[in-house]
């Protein structure tokens, strides 16, 4: 079995975003290790339009050929990291119009989540976990919340992102190993 690829998902759009940061971080702990590849998947990079298709891609093909690319790109990958900001209590809409039009590439995936906001993004990964149950993805337990008192300081300027994440990496392994095995796992029931 070759090496699972996980695709780390920017999931604000914003121009003033912070999830790049995180993002990047996770990534570069992700890529440390040998047994995963990982790469960057930026939601920005998609100027999808809303969703308006008669049905999910699950029952019925997508003719756009924005979202076609989207999904061409989540097809590359065997695992995800969503990077996701709350916003009033739930994720990006950038982030559920995405996840909308692409419900196959997520089938029987592994999904680890990175969240940052008032309350460490909580209410947008439990949010995000019920999504990717439907999506008929495996949504692993672990996760990395990056809460209030570390995010506000950076959104007003007041830290940088460089001054706290290293609080964070304690955290990282558990989720990656986690996320590692879900992924080998269900990496190979899908090629059985």
């Amino acid at each position: 079995m070759s090496k699972p690829k996980i695709g780390v998902i920017i999931s604000s759009t914003r121009p003033t975003r912070f999830g790049d940061k995180p993002a990047k971080w996770i990534l570069e702990h992700a890529q440390k290790r040998g047994d995963i590849e990982a790469e960057l998947i930026d939601l920005a990079d998609y100027k999808l339009p809303f969703f308006d298709a008669p049905a999910s891609d699950l029952w019925a093909p997508s003719t756009d050929p924005e979202v076609l690319r989207w999904q061409a790109r989540l097809n590359e990958f065997d695992g995800y990291i969503v990077v996701v900001a709350e916003y009033n209590r739930s994720i990006t809409g950038a982030l559920k119009n995405a996840l909308d039009q692409a419900y196959k590439p997520f089938i029987r995936k592994a999904v680890a989540f990175v969240g940052y906001g008032s309350v460490g993004g909580a209410r947008a990964v439990e949010h995000l976990r019920n999504i990717f149950v439907e999506l008929q993805a495996v949504p692993v337990r672990q996760a990395i919340h990056i809460g209030g008192s570390d995010f506000v300081p950076i959104m007003f300027g007041q830290k940088s992102w460089d001054d706290v994440k290293g609080g964070f990496d304690p955290f990282v392994p558990d989720v990656l190993d986690n996320l590692v095995w879900w992924t080998n796992a269900t990496k190979a029931a899908r090629e059985a």
